[in-house]
């Protein structure tokens, strides 16, 4: 099992930052991407941003040039640097991570571990 904490959501100004981070423990070797979905008020889950092990990165064409997701596998922790926020952007974040076999989904709906989530709000 892997266990997956966020922490850094709040409430920015439109035009502001947030840098959310995400630690993860437990059998860790069992995974390999590790990353960001969002859910919004009424809309469906998608994923923001993705990277492996090995620094691949892959993101949202939403947040692409805004958002930038790092990765410290020495401290197992993913992080989520968000610039440029816009009312938009407001919603629950979520870590994620699936088995090492498994690709990085649009939707998450074959994730294996979730973090519960941390809520970012924008204003406008």
């Amino acid at each position: 099992q892997v266990q997956l904490v966020e922490s850094g959501g709040g409430l920015v100004q439109a035009g502001g930052s947030l840098r959310l981070s995400c630690a993860a423990s437990g059998n860790i070797f069992s995974i390999n991407r590790m990353g960001w979905y969002r859910q919004a008020p009424g809309k469906q889950r998608a994923s923001v941003a993705a990277i492996t092990r090995g620094g691949i990165r892959n993101y949202a064409d939403s947040v692409k040039g805004r958002f930038t997701i790092s990765r410290d596998n020495a401290k197992n922790t993913v992080y989520l640097q968000m610039n440029s926020l816009k009312p938009e952007d407001t919603a629950i974040y979520y870590c994620a991570a699936p088995l090492s076999n498994k690709r990085w989904s649009q939707t998450g709906d074959d994730m294996d571990y979730w973090g519960k989530g941390t809520l970012v709000t924008v204003s406008s």
